[in-house]
């Protein structure tokens, strides 16, 4: 009787794991319904033969990564709205905001995780739908907070692979310059055209794709990760700042809270960097206004008088990003461009602005996709 009840359950048991494995590899796809309108904010100067900067404000959400399909076309409506706008030419540098390539982390999901309440409740549906990924990624997850790592971590390959493919494949489709935002991956490099990932800590990073859809330089790691980020990220080198050559000039690309350092528009000016481009995010929904919390567990650089909680956080934003004020920055023209959208319970903010001449140029409506134009 006892062989019959352990034959039994090992049977119960087989059944089970079988049942799951089959589970976690069934991604159906879910119904789809995006918003692909785009409305264009600011039209700065006139137009010429010198180019543009083009900042895309996207509008995002959990299901426009269900695959990266999806993310394309959304992006490409998006481009085509600005092309039918006049606002494409082979001089055109296009900028996207910060973190668009991280979330490609839950492309190619369950509709569980889509349909997840919370943030915490998606990434545990993450884990479960890939035990082998997540466990593999664990083992291996450096910096305090090695769950989130392995979140992270557990998928950079492909997401790497789909990062090149759909943002080169834009710049190319549309014969412009794309600053495509940054991507979350471990230890990223340029070789021979292909970027590729390594085995060290996690960096917040941006690569620049020319109109052929290549890669321009090595991706721009961001070095100064602020504090919800510390645990995770690695901070880059303080002398790894550089620029690229596009067909509208010298670009220089500044990640997030990079921007507020006096240090990065220095190093920029050394180098000729004649545009800059600054992929941004603010967490939280109504963040911007909010009071400024300041350099966020980072030292206060001592060129800066801005105190924590003197102003909000738009205005430090449009305070510190020095592109406004000449001769802090040697550049004819800068963008920084934020992400918006609702990843389940978590918000954002961020409004994208337009620096030119010391003057800074933006939109005052919070919600939907915008574009911002700045002719050179």
């Amino acid at each position: 009787m006892r062989k019959l009840l352990y034959l039994l359950l090992s049977l119960a048991l087989i059944a089970a794991l079988i049942t799951y494995a089959l589970w976690t590899v069934d991604r159906p796809a879910g119904h789809y319904l995006s918003d692909l309108r785009i409305n264009l904010a600011v039209d700065q100067g006139t137009p010429a033969d010198r180019g543009n900067l083009l900042g895309i404000q996207p509008e995002l959400f959990p299901t426009d990564y269900q695959n990266p399909e999806r993310l394309h076309r959304k992006l490409a409506a998006y481009l085509q709205a600005a092309r039918d706008q006049g606002l494409l030419n082979d001089k055109t540098v296009v900028v996207l905001p910060e973190h668009i390539g991280t979330w490609l982390m839950v492309s190619g999901e369950k509709d569980e995780l889509y349909q997840a309440a919370t943030l915490k409740e998606a990434m545990n549906w993450l884990a479960v739908s890939n035990p082998l990924a997540f466990v593999r990624a664990l083992v291996s997850a450096q910096g305090d907070n090695r769950l989130d790592d392995a979140y992270l971590r557990m998928k950079a390959d492909t997401m790497a692979r789909d990062y090149q493919a759909l943002f080169g494949g834009l710049a190319k489709e549309f014969g412009v310059t794309l600053v495509a935002g940054s991507i979350v991956l471990p230890e990223p490099s340029v070789s021979d055209g292909e970027l590729k990932v390594g085995r060290g800590a996690l960096y917040n990073s941006s690569l620049v794709f020319g109109s052929d859809g290549r890669p321009l330089g090595q991706p721009q790691r961001q070095q100064h990760p602020v504090f919800e980020q510390q645990g995770v990220l690695g901070p880059d080198q303080p002398d790894t700042i550089s620029v690229v050559d596009t067909p509208a000039g010298r670009l220089g690309v500044l990640i997030g809270s990079d921007s507020w350092y006096p240090l990065h528009y220095r190093q920029l000016n050394e180098q000729g960097a004649q545009l800059v481009a600054v992929p941004a995010f603010v967490n939280g929904r109504d963040a911007w206004d909010k009071p400024w919390s300041g350099y966020k567990g980072l030292p206060t650089p001592s060129e800066v008088s801005l105190k924590p909680g003197e102003v909000s956080e738009g205005q430090a934003w449009h305070r510190l990003t020095l592109t406004s004020q000449p001769p802090s920055s040697q550049a004819r023209g800068g963008i920084s461009v934020f992400l918006r959208g609702q990843f389940w319970d978590s918000g954002s903010a961020g409004r994208s602005f337009i620096s030119h001449k010391g003057e800074h140029f933006s939109d005052g409506e919070a919600r939907g996709a915008r574009l911002l134009n700045l002719w050179l």
